[in-house]
């Protein structure tokens, strides 16, 4: 991370006493940080003397880069700074339409994207569900084809209205699950297929000609200058909204309370999202980088969506924020010193076991940031809070908070993959490690770490495949996370075997810990996992497919395509020498990660994490 900052000597006015108390208060109304208080408060006074927050809100590119190209690109990613006016207007528009599709018979609604044109519409339709008489929307953003099966199986096709959602109009899932649907749609209805699509993508875009092209029922151009992870509050996440029958009205002005000049923005200095930005980046500085995220139950899925804004906004240059989502609450003693909470409850919260919790966490000394939604939609207060904070985090450590420029290069190997495999319809077979009762291992550790993997079972007998995925997460050290990469359909009985890992892994190693599920990652937290500090420990998690569904007019079909991204950010990862191992499950997945949870309990216990700090 980089060195903090000195706090600046130059005189204070009279009234900087005044100030500090103001500044103390406003941070302590929901900040419980100890000892990083006084260092927040300095990098304030600090932004203050720069006019960082007049700045901000005139989208000056230079808070996040001196270099006039970069600049001049950020420049056309700060539109959903002055967007919620706009799109409080179309919000008539977008209802308008919702009663429209209603009218002509759709009950369903399937949304086909990935990262940031996805992650928002999942956000509320598992917050809010499907209101009486709207459409009940459901999103697929998995190249699984489990996943791709279950959303074609899940409503009758000709009652299903089709959302294609990419800004560049190009993003291959998306074009992959466009292909497929269409022409389901296409054998069903002849020429009149387009009249089940609608199209959300910027100005210009490929998508645009394709929607005209074949005729779909609607274009919804949204404004070019915002970014995928910053456009949950346009037409990427305003449209879906509407279609479940969400009241965006009150979701967009939820938002606007925190625009300049709204009676809860206070002085612009003293906005709460800028003041919590400010607070992420300096305990970060400090070493506090793992956000720890713990949201009520019944908008848990909010999660999924910072994870995404905070990882690769702030995923660059060798620093970032790991943020922290779906792990079980622990005891204190299961945290090292990287971690910062934010609790988000929401009112009134029935879950006072979590609350007993936080506050024992909150007494061991790590910090804690407690955020209170009044109901439901106050997530649209949130989705423009956090999207403030993770701008200014990264402003404050001069990170362009608006690129990916990770991301291309798993793309790329994806698509050279792709191209070699063609001829031959199937990967070359890779020699795994190990394999054991239908799991193989691919991968390579140290010399040193595999010395001992064969010393010990000179001793001992068990599992080749066991023992050296347990050398592989002995390599872990404090303030590294694990990450999950999972290839596989989400299933319940997914979810809580890894779940089960997770909690055993912070238990056990005192390690914070993500799961993404592929491709998904790729286009949220994969940015961090190459961009970022280079502490995290990977485990790749691929699986056979039954069976495989043909992509029209491409030559392969979505299960080679899966593998292709798989192996493609295996390739990415390696060629930065990250730590990275990858089990396949040969067979059932969920006997599998049954099994390799419990070799995980039986290997990290949590006093192991104990000794370790002693």
């Amino acid at each position: 991370m980089p060195t903090v900052s000195k706090p600046s000597t130059a005189r204070r006015d009279r009234s900087a006493p005044r100030r500090s108390k103001a500044v103390s208060s406003a941070f302590e109304s929901w900040a419980s940080l100890g000892n990083y208080l006084p260092s927040v408060k300095n990098q304030f006074a600090r932004l203050r003397e720069q006019h960082f927050a007049e700045r901000f809100w005139a989208k000056d590119p230079t808070l996040w880069s001196d270099d006039p190209q970069v600049c001049r690109a950020i420049s056309n990613r700060l539109g959903w700074l002055s967007v919620l006016p706009s799109m409080r207007e179309d919000c008539r528009i977008l209802r308008a339409f919702s009663d429209e599709v209603r009218q002509a018979g759709y009950t369903h609604a399937l949304l086909l994207g990935m990262g940031g044109s996805s992650l928002s519409p999942e956000v509320c339709r598992r917050t809010f569900g499907t209101a009486p008489g709207f459409l009940d929307l459901a999103v697929l953003d998995s190249t699984d084809p489990a996943a791709v099966r279950n959303a074609e199986r899940r409503a009758p096709l000709e009652k299903t209205l089709f959302l294609v959602a990419t800004k560049s109009g190009t993003t291959t899932e998306t074009l992959c699950f466009f292909r497929y649907f269409f022409e389901k749609a296409r054998q069903r209805a002849g020429n009149r297929a387009g009249e089940q699509f609608v199209a959300i993508t910027d100005h210009g875009s490929p998508l645009v000609s394709i929607a005209a092209e074949k005729r779909f029922r609607r274009t919804f151009l949204n404004p070019s200058d915002i970014g995928g992870r910053y456009s949950a509050l346009s037409y990427f996440g305003l449209l879906p909204a509407a279609l479940l029958g969400i009241d965006i009205e009150t979701l967009v002005d939820r938002a606007a309370a925190l625009l300049p000049g709204a009676e809860s923005a206070a002085q612009a200095e003293e906005n709460p999202a800028i003041l919590l930005g400010i607070a992420l980046a300096q305990l970060g500085l400090h070493g506090r980088d793992k956000i720890t995220f713990h949201l009520s139950p019944e908008i848990a899925a909010f999660g999924c969506w910072v994870e995404q804004l905070v990882a690769e906004s702030t995923g660059k240059q060798g620093i970032g924020l790991f943020p922290v989502d779906g792990e079980p609450l622990g005891k204190p003693r299961s945290y090292g010193s990287d971690r910062v909470f934010v609790h988000m409850p929401l009112r009134p919260s029935r879950d006072s076991g979590a609350f007993r919790q936080l506050a024992a966490i909150e007494k061991a000394g790590h910090p804690l940031l407690r955020l209170e939604l009044a109901d439901k939609l106050d997530l649209g207060k949130e989705f423009f809070r956090w999207e403030i904070a993770t701008a200014v985090a990264a402003a404050c450590w001069k990170i362009n908070a608006f690129d990916e420029p990770n991301v291309k290069e798993s793309k790329d190997n994806t698509e050279r993959l792709l191209q070699k495999l063609v001829g031959a319809g199937r990967f070359a077979m890779e020699r795994p490690a190990a394999r054991d009762s239908g799991v193989s291992l691919y991968g390579a550790l140290p010399p040193a770490a595999s010395a001992k993997v064969v010393a010990r079972r000179k001793s001992t007998s068990g599992s080749r495949v066991r023992d050296l995925l347990i050398a592989h997460l002995r390599r872990a050290q404090a303030g590294d996370y694990l990450a999950i990469l999972a290839y596989l359909a989400p299933t319940p009985a997914t979810d809580r075997a890894f779940e089960r890992l997770r909690r055993s892994l912070r238990d056990g190693l005192g390690i914070a810990t993500s799961l993404g599920y592929g491709p998904r990652y790729l286009h949220s937290t994969g940015q961090l996992h190459k961009g970022g500090p280079a502490n995290g420990l990977f485990l790749e998690i691929t699986s056979e497919d039954l069976t495989d569904l043909a992509i029209p007019s491409l030559p392969y079909g979505f299960s080679l395509l899966k593998q292709a991204q798989a192996r493609g950010d295996q390739e990415a990862l390696e060629s930065r020498q990250r730590r990275f191992l990858r089990l396949h499950l040969e067979t059932k997945p969920e006997a599998s990660l049954a099994r390799i949870a419990r070799w995980v309990e039986r290997a990290f216990p949590p006093r192991s994490f104990l000794r370790r700090k002693q």
